[in-house]
């Protein structure tokens, strides 16, 4: 039986996550980004993608790495969107350092390319086909596959209210506008994603010590040049979380356990016919991790 840590995407984030994290990678993100990675879990820098990015690969990583400290290591990692970072950190796949160049790199040209008016809405309620016929006649898009009744669309502010007012009227149980000020994982995103695959192409990323499993294709990679591929052009391609959860659920994974902050992909794995546990560091504390991993491994 296996350990799958996951790592979430943006909207989990809150101020003060980066307060009271063990280890030192806030202080190794001070030497590559300077004082301001001091203040960035500020309300106000939260409003801004880059500082957003920046603290989740830097809590994930931090997170991740106690455990392993504390005796539970994974044997498989999958991050949402940019949860794919820390999770290539924690494989061994890419260095931190790096990392950290590259997040920054990624949350400026998100933001950059669609600096107001755009984000992600996610319909509940309905399958794909359903918001699929909704989204007919507007300039929206697929942008999240995160269980069978949970999907993200982007776009616009005005055309993804349209279809959340359809989708609405049709059933769904909500249709909330998402805390992400950028309308990730479809084409919009595909000129700054090009930017960011040549930045990788300056970087060297190693064959990670545990599995890589992709959050946009549900697929394990083990090949540097491939993780690099996924994680540059990731902010353009569809997130495909249930067939990552149903990969993991295949390979025997047993147990997820999920990098703060929140407990989102912690629900979601429980929506994709999971077999074992899956608890959120966040919301049940590390001491029930480490007891999980333990009886897991008995």
């Amino acid at each position: 039986m296996k350990i799958l840590f996951t790592f979430p995407g943006q909207g989990t984030q809150h101020p003060g996550m980066l307060q009271n994290l063990p280890g030192t990678e806030l202080a190794q993100a001070r030497e590559v980004l300077g004082a301001s990675a001091d203040a960035l879990d500020t309300p106000e820098s939260l409003r801004h993608t880059r500082a957003v990015q920046l603290s989740l690969l830097i809590a994930g990583v931090a997170w991740a790495r106690e455990l392993e400290r504390r005796g539970v290591a994974p044997d498989i990692v999958s991050g949402l969107s940019i949860g794919a970072y820390p999770a290539a950190v924690v494989a061994g796949a890419l260095d931190f350092t790096d990392a950290l160049k590259l997040v920054a790199l990624r949350g400026d040209l998100m933001e950059q390319a669609y600096p107001h008016g755009y984000g992600l809405t996610a319909i509940m309620g309905l399958t794909l086909s359903q918001v699929e016929t909704l989204m007919a006649g507007t300039k929206t898009w697929i942008a999240n596959l995160n269980a069978e009744t949970q999907i993200v669309i982007a776009g616009a502010d005005e055309e993804m209210a349209e279809v959340a007012k359809r989708a609405l009227a049709k059933g769904a149980s909500k249709a909330p506008r998402l805390a992400v000020s950028v309308p990730s994982h479809c084409e919009l995103l595909a000129e700054p994603a090009q930017t960011l695959v040549e930045a990788f192409s300056r970087v060297t990323l190693s064959r990670p010590r545990y599995a890589y499993l992709s959050g946009s294709t549900g697929r394990v990679l083990w090949q540097p040049e491939r993780i690099a591929d996924d994680l540059a052009m990731n902010m353009a391609r569809t997130v495909r979380w249930q067939e990552a959860v149903i990969s993991a659920n295949e390979r025997e994974a047993r147990l997820a356990i999920e990098m703060p902050p929140g407990g989102v992909l912690t629900c979601l794995t429980r929506q994709a016919a999971w077999e074992g546990e899956s608890i959120s560091l966040d919301r049940s504390g590390i001491d029930v991790a480490i007891h999980l991993a333990q009886r897991l491994r008995a």
